[in-house]
């Protein structure tokens, strides 16, 4: 078959690469000048910086990918871990490390920071979430989710619904089992992994935590982009060819069918299959045009669902000084993070003082002056445009950024005294980017019981088109997108048997 992929993300690579692997003529058509997507690390001067994920869980899954495809990843690059995992550091004065791979430490941490009692609290949290994973993961995680019906024929329906509690909030979960508002902050955190609001999102998120502590997180020496580029090297070894510069204007149909992609420039090119590596409501709404009764459930899904969080970023050289390391990963907590919420999904506007995350890698491989490292600054923020804020004010991001960095320092942190470069990042950038409507990180977030089943299918209503990526199922994050890349490639060799559309 001729297969032609909208978009060089990460999923939509990993796709290209398995299929060609599996002998079908492949080719990327990639609207930037790079490959990656929201997977990059940048070069700012002498320092570099992680600019989308910055931790990498569940590597099984990119170890499948290298080893199906022709090549260990364990030999192509340096894969840390990263421990602690993360310093998370409240308003109140006290901070708690979580260690690396090891529940045990975790416990003895918080033991030694707020007693017996909050240890034991996180500890049944761990249990229960781990039932969460086990019920989860086959129908949810590891394979296409076709339709909520699918999950109606499962014997342990009942037992599976107790255990997931889909009715539940992730809130709601942590009012039941973490009375400890320390431990409650940090549950909530982990809604903001799929840019959600944990009033809203559903309990089973709860899994992020256990996946985290019992796969590890994980670091790749010289940055996560380099896991973005060994992709592109492997789908390149395995025949897959590349179009940089050349953006996508049209999918083509033919009686309810693709049958190919028209290009920018009017380049029409026939395919067998095209899987679109783009924002879902780019696939149906703009990529697609005119009244499709096919696809009025996934334009209406696409209306209903709510954004995910978009996030404002400062990406800061700073001169190193050892007394003052940072752990890798370091969460600064407000004192009221519900106000965080609040602003962002209600209010749709800047949050005033917000939680302060700082990826700081001591990776000798992401600078070039033994004198300074690197700081990704990040913080919540809500998408950019009609719908959200209009973050093309340079002059409002200039200030928010001093505020921010008031608020690092305000925290024992000193950051100007070290400062040797300063760049912003706005959502308004990503969206420019890498076509992220809004900035929006994760394209729809998982508000409410029904997100998993609103967000796109693998398979596209539309015949022959299939859909890959962060806002396709089964969602956004490294793991997630390099499954939806495999779920896409089983799909379309399963659909093999069907005759060609254009004889190749």
């Amino acid at each position: 078959m001729k297969i032609v992929v909208i978009g060089a993300g990460v999923g939509g690579m990993m796709a290209a690469a398995r299929l060609a692997k599996a002998g079908h003529q492949v080719e990327v058509y990639e609207a930037s000048n790079r490959t990656g997507g929201k997977l990059h690390t940048e070069w700012i001067g002498k320092v570099a910086f992680d600019t989308g994920p910055s931790l990498l869980t569940l590597p099984a899954v990119y170890k499948d990918f290298f080893q199906r495809t022709g090549k260990h990843l364990g030999l192509m690059c340096e894969i840390k871990a990263v421990d602690p995992s993360f310093d998370y550091r409240f308003a109140d004065g006290t901070n708690v490390q979580f260690a690396n791979l090891s529940r045990h430490q975790t416990l003895n941490n918080l033991r030694t920071a707020y007693g017996d009692e909050v240890a034991h609290q996180w500890n049944e949290l761990m249990y229960r979430a781990e039932k969460m994973w086990d019920v989860s993961r086959e129908p949810f995680i590891e394979n296409e989710l076709r339709s909520a019906f699918s999950l109606l024929k499962r014997r342990s329906l009942l037992r599976d619904l107790k255990i997931i509690a889909p009715w539940k909030s992730l809130r709601k979960l942590s009012e039941e089992l973490l009375p400890d508002q320390h431990l409650r902050f940090i549950l909530d955190r982990y809604a903001t992994y799929s840019g959600s609001d944990p009033r809203k999102a559903p309990a089973v998120l709860s899994t992020i935590a256990f996946v985290e502590e019992s796969f590890g997180a994980w670091h790749i020496k010289g940055g996560l982009g380099t896991l973005a580029a060994l992709v592109h090297e492997r789908a390149e070894k395995v025949g897959v060819i590349f179009h940089l510069n050349s953006p996508v204007a049209a999918i083509n149909l033919r009686k309810a069918k693709a049958n190919g992609i028209t290009l920018d420039s009017g380049e029409i090119v026939d395919a067998d299959a095209v899987i679109a590596n783009a924002d879902a409501s780019l696939i149906y709404n703009t990529l697609i045009t005119g009244k499709i009764r096919r696809i009025k459930k996934e334009r209406r899904n696409i209306a209903k669902a709510e954004p995910s969080l978009a996030g404002f970023s400062l990406l800061l050289g700073i001169r190193k000084d050892e007394t003052e390391a940072l752990a890798h990963h370091t969460v600064l907590f407000p004192e009221n993070y519900d106000a965080e919420f609040d602003a962002i999904f209600t209010h749709k506007k800047p949050v005033e003082k917000p939680t302060i995350y700082i990826c700081a890698p001591n990776d000798a491989a992401m600078t070039k002056d033994e004198k300074l490292e690197s700081w990704f600054v990040l913080v919540n923020a809500p998408a950019h445009g009609a719908d959200g804020f209009n973050w093309d004010d340079k002059v409002f991001a200039q200030n928010y950024a001093n505020s921010i960095i008031d608020q690092i320092e305000s925290r024992g942190i000193p950051v100007r005294a070290r400062l040797e470069s300063l760049t912003i990042r706005t959502p308004a950038d990503l969206e420019n980017a890498v076509r992220a409507p809004g900035g929006s990180i994760y394209g729809t977030s998982s508000n409410g019981a029904r997100a998993a089943f609103m967000r796109a299918k693998n398979r596209s209503p539309i015949k022959n088109l299939y859909c890959v990526g962060g806002s396709a199922h089964p969602g956004g994050g490294l793991p997630l997108v390099g499954l939806s890349a495999e779920m896409v490639a089983n799909a379309i060799g399963n659909a093999q048997n069907a005759k060609p559309l254009t004889g190749h």
